[in-house]
């Protein structure tokens, strides 16, 4: 498990923690922003992980936001 991995998962505990799908949306579109210029730099890992990172969040975002429209 790399740091960026704890990393992640500490985030997205909090973030879960907090119960609002957009914070989560967020950290996905910034994931997603910070990704770009890996991509241009041709440091391809980091960018993938930066991707994986961003569906992780949108996925629990979503996960979220239909259980909070369901109460």
């Amino acid at each position: 498990m790399k740091p960026q991995d704890i990393f992640f998962i500490i985030v997205l505990a909090v973030l879960v923690w907090r119960k609002n799908p957009k914070f989560l949306v967020g950290a996905g579109l910034l994931c997603l922003i910070l990704s770009i210029p890996l991509f241009h730099l041709w440091i391809f890992f980091t960018a993938e992980r930066l991707v994986y990172y961003a569906a992780g969040f949108f996925f629990i975002g979503i996960i979220l936001y239909i259980l909070k429209k369901s109460k």
